[in-house]
């Protein structure tokens, strides 16, 4: 008999500020009839000063061992997803694990940009497939409006902060039934961030260099091209028709994205689950955040097929096809 993962429970965490698009209107030259038409968004939650990625990681890690009925010495792993740390290191995983006292369990971090959550469920799945990790808890969790421009209309309305976590746990029933992952590092122009450590800081960017770079146009045809590639080949890996799957929790980057994958498996918008218009581009947070939200909400039940995807700088993308 084999040895799955399944998802034994779920958590999310939101910072309590709320920015609008009429708050952005006052910022920087755009339009809430703007933003909302192009991507979806009407709103998104932005980290208060001293507020850090870990500190949402915590809150939705915490609530999602509650659901699971796990304690901190239960886990033997610690994944998470994110391209805005803490600190270059420890990882933020580390920090986490201290947090909530487990420590002695691995713990590291993973960095895939918007697919990070993706990324990190797939490495925690093949950990309990090979037996070597029984409770292991993912998270996605981001601060993406640290590294905004404030003055970028292009960029600094597309993003917001949150958290996401899951617990996974070995099973004899199959959970996570299949993970896809790509990337494509000939990509990078197009959607990156250009400050680092070993690249070396100009003078005066230590702190206040950071800032996202895209070309947006660009991003939203390699994104549509790639989500339709790997759902068709997440449901060939399975031997499913389309029509099997129950829900859609796509990242929530742009409705538009969002509603071309939809329409590439022929579901209707009421089967999607859809958060940016109140989260914006959450990066590796979106994801778990949306499937918290639908787990919580009652609309994901028990025994129903989800396709998790997301498409993030790297590029990177990948999909999950999870039995809940």
């Amino acid at each position: 008999m084999g040895v799955y993962s399944r998802i034994a429970g779920t958590g999310s965490a939101l910072p309590e500020k709320v920015l609008s698009n009429h708050d952005l209107e006052k910022l920087v030259d755009t339009s809430d009839e703007w933003i909302a038409t192009r991507t979806g968004i009407r709103q998104r939650h932005v980290a208060a000063e001293g507020e850090t990625t870990c500190d949402l990681a915590e809150r939705a890690a915490l609530a999602a061992m509650e659901a699971a009925g796990v304690q901190a010495s239960g886990l033997d792993m610690i994944v998470l997803g994110t391209t805005t740390p803490d600190i270059i290191f420890p990882s933020t995983a580390c920090l986490l694990q201290h947090r909530l006292g487990a420590n002695g369990c691995a713990a590291f971090d993973v960095n895939a940009a918007c697919s990070g959550f993706i990324y990190a469920l797939s490495v925690a799945d093949a950990f309990i497939r090979a037996g070597t990790a029984r409770t292991v808890l993912v998270v996605g969790a981001e601060t993406l409006t640290r590294m905004l421009d404030w003055s970028d209309r292009s960029t600094c309305v597309l993003f917001g902060d949150g958290a996401g976590a899951v617990v996974l746990k070995a099973d004899t029933e199959a959970g996570v039934l299949s993970t896809h992952l790509h990337a494509d590092g000939g990509k990078k122009e197009l959607l990156y961030n250009p400050v680092g450590v070993s690249v070396g800081f100009k003078p005066g960017e230590e702190n206040a260099g950071v800032r996202v770079l895209m070309t947006g146009n660009e991003v939203f045809k390699h994104a549509v091209k790639a989500l339709d590639a790997v759902v068709d080949e997440t449901l060939a890996a399975n031997g499913l028709d389309k029509s099997a799957i129950d829900w859609l929790i796509p990242h929530q980057a742009n409705l538009r994205i969002i509603e071309a994958t939809a329409k590439r498996l022929q579901m209707s918008m009421d089967r999607v689950i859809v958060t940016v218009d109140r989260h914006g581009n959450t990066s590796a947070g979106s994801v778990p955040l949306a499937l918290d939200e639908a787990v919580r909400s009652g609309r994901v039940q028990r025994g129903q097929l989800l396709l998790l995807e997301a498409f993030g700088g790297g590029f990177t993308w990948g999909s999950a096809l999870i039995r809940y």
